[in-house]
């Protein structure tokens, strides 16, 4: 994101996160590839100790009161690490979004401030075996309340944190007579040490290590009833509010994937020579990365605009569809920018892009998940067509615009304009 569109503020903190992934040891991500380490909380004691994480939450409770751009310029320097630790980095601002809208003070104070001191990782324990992209339509998981206690039973899987979060933000099933399961489904916070919580599959990928990613299964899973995020049945919106930093986040973090990317291909297009010149001489080279740089920079400002329109929306300036439509695009176009740059940085390094010589094959593995991780890129262009159609169709939608239709020169020959 361009230092220009930052007010001081933002410009402040984008570089205090930026000398945070600098100091981040190139040996842990090494390791983190290898998988020698499960799960990297000293990342999250790196991050938090410098108090970059949950930047969006109040100063009461570690946070900096942050705007959504700032975030998202932070999220976009983590990426430069990678897509695995920029989802980890973001992780703190998407679990702890419906407890700062919706929890209680008592949530707060635990969990914001265990977010954003490093003492507690959350994670969101969303997805089910039956219920990927429609969730709402195909879960399975339950909890029914009993004394001052609810008992969750199902499973979540592809969890990041599964394996290492100290709490998860998960939804259930709450009544099984609603009309629709958007108005049955409920927001839990749960502990990792909770009573009848057990973590099973631990999930081998093609990239992204070091998530910790496994499947959680929930027997008779105690939660006390002060764990309930919002009002009873309230789920859906409070999901809603939660995709918000989800799918900002995540195309953030693709812009600094796709950044690190095109810095690495250029680096050695700069240096290696063939037929008598440097790499960056040869048309089908340069042409290339300008294409990258082109579609980098496509992709960096949409993800301004819909930081700026979820910013507008926290003083009422515009709603949450209208956010959602733009947050989707952002995510859909960084993360696909994201795929095709990284694939052109490997074809930019030929053979040796291929190897573990240079991190473009890291990035290239890792970064196939963004066109799936929080609603596939399909998903997106239902919610961004639905979204468009709903306003397109509104009464005032064109009230004050030209009636375009009428500069067709036939435009009166009505007989022609046959719909079925």
């Amino acid at each position: 994101m361009e230092d220009f569109l930052l007010s001081d503020e933002e410009r402040k903190t984008k570089y205090e996160v930026r000398r945070v992934v600098k100091a981040v040891p190139h040996e842990l991500i090494r390791k983190i590839e290898s998988e020698e380490i499960v799960f990297p909380r000293e990342f999250i004691d790196l991050a938090t100790n410098e108090r970059t994480v949950g930047l969006r939450f109040p100063e009461e409770y570690g946070g900096r009161g942050s705007s959504w751009v700032g975030e998202a310029s932070a999220v976009e320097e983590m990426g430069f690490l990678g897509f695995t630790l920029s989802c980890m980095y973001s992780l703190g601002t998407i679990v702890g979004e419906p407890i700062h809208r919706f929890g209680t003070r008592d949530q707060k104070d635990k969990y914001l401030r265990g977010i954003t001191s490093g003492k507690k990782y959350g994670a969101e324990a969303i997805t089910e075996p039956s219920g990927g992209s429609d969730l709402f339509g195909m879960m399975k998981t339950t909890a029914e309340k009993r004394g001052n206690k609810y008992f969750l039973n199902g499973q979540k899987r592809f969890i990041v944190g599964g394996k290492g979060a100290d709490f998860f933000v998960t939804y259930a099933i709450t009544d099984k007579n609603a009309k629709s399961r958007t108005r049955g489904v409920s927001a839990f916070i749960l502990d990792r040490d909770t009573p009848g919580l057990k973590v099973e599959t631990m999930y081998g990928l093609m990239g992204n290590k070091g998530g910790g990613t496994a499947r959680l299964v929930f027997k008779d899973a105690e939660i006390p009833e002060e764990n309930l995020i919002g009002e009873l049945n309230g789920g859906y919106e409070i999901f809603n509010r939660m995709m918000v930093p989800e799918r900002l986040t995540t195309a953030a973090g693709s812009i600094g994937v796709g950044t690190a990317a095109i810095e690495v291909a250029t680096s050695y297009a700069l240096k290696r020579e063939s037929f008598g010149k440097k790499l960056i001489e040869h048309e089908g080279i340069s042409f290339k990365l300008a294409e990258s740089v082109a579609l980098l920079q496509n992709a960096s400002s949409m993800v301004y605009v819909a930081s700026k329109a979820a910013d507008q929306m926290e003083v009422g300036k515009t709603d949450l569809a209208y956010v959602r439509k733009l947050v989707s695009i952002a995510k859909l176009q960084s993360t696909e920018a994201m795929w095709k740059i990284v694939n052109d940085s490997m074809q930019m390094l030929g053979g040796i892009g291929y190897t573990t010589v240079y991190p473009v094959e890291r990035l290239l593995r890792d970064s196939r998940l963004g066109l799936i991780w929080t609603g596939s890129s399909e998903v997106m262009k239902l919610i961004i067509q639905h979204e468009f159609i709903k306003e397109f169709t509104d009464k005032n939608y064109g009230s004050t615009k030209r009636e375009i239709e009428k500069d067709a020169l036939d435009f009166k020959l009505e007989e022609e304009k046959v719909f079925n």
